[in-house]
């Protein structure tokens, strides 16, 4: 709900159990009042009261600066007196930095308008209704319009901003995040993700102090060593208790968030682009669209906002019909076969997976070009490779379709080889600073998609031959950072926007390819987890979540993840033992009920498995399968955290209803001497008795005197615990 009292001049926005107020100040100023629990009905001009605020302008002119420093703006502007970090810094044009924002108007729309260009949470008028603030710089003649959309069955608040330039000139736009936010003094910790290639997403909890704490990326895509999201927790807030916000950025590239503790003790937050390699030139009558934010609050604790979080990316941001539909149980032949393949070789796998009641086959990388044998070479050539595939692509698709297998493929239309034949045609298609040779990682280089002749054929080249191949599913991937950021294709002023102009490419991209093909399963990656963002899950219903298939790596990576993104998106295999990048030994079973807590499927070669093994895989696949709707649909409680306790792993997935559960217990690590430990489950109805492991417990009993689990005597050890419950 929003409600706009123009007696009071303050705006006020409801969802289920929050409240977040804005009001002028001197009669202009956008300044931001209250974001927590929700507010009782009535008049809310108490919350303008502050005995130590600093004289607004038209009563003291003379220190109109130490009120421009001090005010809580609600999108605050730099040059003029604040000196807190901005969200909006623009150039004029000539040359000088400054902008002061006054409140025009305002106006409540039903539903949720789309953002051009961009991903963007969704919902009709029933669900959803969004404000639009107007505000204005009078001397450069910039219009900005703040966007707030407020879900009714969510607590999420979104936020964003739109730039006009209403003048005669053009402007530089330096800095447009997405939101600012100023809240009040207080002990704050700030929890973000961090990590590197296959340890991606470990969490961070880091004290608020003075001067600015911050995470982002300018790699081109968020990274593996950072993560598009952070939250800002009261001291001591824990998962089940404390007041937390949480600030998700729907967006796939350059970030920064941060949060600054000023001299007086308050906070500022902010998020959006990153402005270190970014710039706009903002000519007469255009726009810029920043990015979208997904702001919540919890005052029951860092729990509730990940479910919060999960609740909303599968009802209102993911639009694949996979989102709550049964995904196929996949094998990939990467770490199975890696280069060294033919159609022959995957045939064979293909036959075993269709024996054990595997569902889709994906050839991965080297199945393209005319020499794409090693991961040098032929990156921009999407066409099969002759010898591997003698009767072509599409041939081998039909070959998998008859034996009842679903067929996947691997692409990273990103990157471009300098030995491809794309090069040689076209050599000013990749990004590169004049008069430098581009940098290269992977021994490729970045295709640039602020072309849009670039753009057009690696679209035309990929949707050409999802429609002769009728693939069904595709992976997405893009294994390096965006470097040299020049381009032949635009002028001087605009050489600034290249990394912004490449993920709206990709966007593009993909919004092709799923309107032509709405039934396509897609699922993106990075090299891994370096794009896991809530934009990507626009366009996919899931994201590779990291290379690292190591049970006991993934447990830590998954814990991480799941703070805010739901158990259904990440992509999940069961690899090999030894695991290649750890050298650890795992036991077949309990790398399968890891990778079940996710998208399950297989990524080894299914014919060199034993007797054993291999026969297991039908069960594995059957007990995914009762897990996987209320993975789907439930709720996500994090029971035990082995990144805490340095032993002991465990989640729980519980209906909405309370009517039933799972539980992923995983003992890391035995523990000398030990007995029994106690599960506290969440999530049951306390009147409701339930069956847990042939035996009936109260759910009370259950959530607060929790269920036993049995200690074993060797490591890595995992067990799913079904619970239902039963009649009275």
């Amino acid at each position: 709900m929003i409600a706009i009292d123009r007696e009071h001049q303050l705006i006020r926005l409801d969802t289920p159990h929050t409240t977040y107020v804005l009001g002028l100040l001197d009669g202009k100023y956008l300044t931001h009042l209250y974001y927590g629990a929700k507010l009782g009905a009535g008049d809310l001009s108490a919350l303008f009261f502050d005995p130590d605020a600093a004289p607004v302008p038209s009563a003291c002119p003379r220190e109109k600066a130490g009120f421009l420093d001090a005010a809580p703006f609600e999108y605050g502007t730099s040059g003029i007196g604040d000196f807190r970090e901005p969200a909006l810094v623009v150039r004029s044009a000539d040359g000088q930095e400054g902008c002061e924002l006054f409140y025009q108007s305002a106006r409540v729309i039903p539903g949720k308008p789309k953002l051009v260009g961009l991903p963007a949470s969704f919902g009709d008028q029933s669900e959803v209704s969004t404000l639009e603030v107007d505000l204005v710089d009078p001397v450069l003649d910039l219009a900005v319009t703040l966007q707030y959309s407020v879900f009714d069955d969510v607590d999420v608040i979104t936020r964003s901003a739109r730039i006009t330039n209403q003048g005669k000139a053009p402007v530089e736009l330096l800095r447009c995040l997405s939101f600012s936010l100023d809240l009040p003094a207080g002990d704050y910790d700030m929890i973000t993700l961090q990590g590197a290639w296959a340890r991606e997403h470990e969490i961070e909890r880091r004290p608020v102090g003075f001067g600015g704490m911050e995470a982002g990326s300018i790699r081109g895509i968020p990274g593996h060593d950072a993560n598009p999201f952070f939250f800002l927790a009261d001291r001591g807030t824990n998962e089940r208790q404390g007041s937390v916000c949480g600030f998700v950025l729907v967006y796939s590239g350059n970030f920064l968030a941060k949060v600054q503790r000023t001299q007086f003790g308050s906070i500022r937050a902010v998020l959006g682009i990153h402005p270190a390699r970014f710039t706009w030139h903002l000519a007469p009558g255009e726009t810029f669209q920043a990015p979208e934010a997904l702001l919540s609050w919890s005052g029951t604790g860092i729990g509730t906002l990940s479910r919060t979080y999960h609740d909303l990316i599968r009802r209102h941001l993911i639009r694949s019909k996979y989102v709550f539909e049964k995904r196929p149980v996949l094998v990939n032949n990467w770490e199975a076969t890696y280069f060294d393949f033919d159609e022959e070789k995957l045939l064979a796998i293909a036959a075993a997976a269709k024996k054990a009641g595997i569902e889709m086959l994906v050839t991965d990388d080297g199945w393209f070009g005319t020499h794409r044998d090693t991961d040098s070479g032929c990156l921009g050539d999407w066409l099969a490779n002759q010898k591997k595939f003698p009767e072509g692509f599409p041939a081998f698709v039909e070959k998998l379709h008859k034996m009842g297998l679903l067929a996947g493929l691997w692409f990273e239309p990103e990157s471009i080889s300098k030995a491809s034949e794309l090069y040689e045609k076209y050599p000013d298609w990749c990004l590169k600073i004049s008069g430098r040779t581009p940098t290269l990682c992977r021994d490729q280089w970045i295709a640039d998609l602020s072309n849009p002749a670039c753009e057009a054929y690696l679209t035309g080249a990929i949707l050409d031959l999802v429609r002769r191949s009728k693939i069904d599913y595709i992976k997405w991937d893009m294994n390096r950072p965006l470097a040299d950021l020049g381009s032949a294709a635009l002028p001087p002023e605009r050489q600034g926007e290249i990394a912004h102009r490449h993920v709206l490419a990709v966007y593009r991209m993909q919004e092709r390819l799923l309107a032509e093909f709405p039934d396509l399963l897609l699922e993106n990656c990075a090299g891994g987890g370096s794009r896991f963002d809530a934009g990507m899950l626009y366009y996919s219903p899931q994201i590779w979540c990291s290379d690292d298939m190591d049970p006991a790596e993934r447990l830590k990576i998954q814990e991480g993840t799941e703070l805010v993104y739901p158990v259904s998106t990440m992509g999940a295999h069961v690899g090999a033992s030894p695991y290649g990048i750890t050298s650890r030994v795992s036991d077949f079973d309990t790398r399968a009920k890891c990778a079940m807590m996710g998208t399950f499927g297989y990524e080894l070669d299914l014919t060199k498995l034993s007797e054993e093994d291999f026969s297991k895989i039908p069960a594995q696949v059957a007990t995914y399968r009762k897990l996987q709707e209320l993975e789907e649909t439930g709720d996500y409680y994090r029971i035990a955290s082995y990144r805490e306790n340095g032993w002991l792993d465990a989640v729980e997935i519980a209906a909405k209803d309370g009517k039933e559960a799972f539980v992923l217990a995983v003992q890391v690590l035995t523990q000398p001497n030990e007995k029994s430990t106690r599960l506290y489950l969440q999530g049951l109805r306390p009147n409701a008795r339930y069956e847990v492991e042939g035996r009936i417990f109260p759910g009370d009993i259950l959530m607060q005197a929790g269920y036993p689990l049995a200690h074993k005597i060797h490591d890595l050890d995992a067990r799913i615990i079904r619970i239902r419950e039963v009649e009275a």
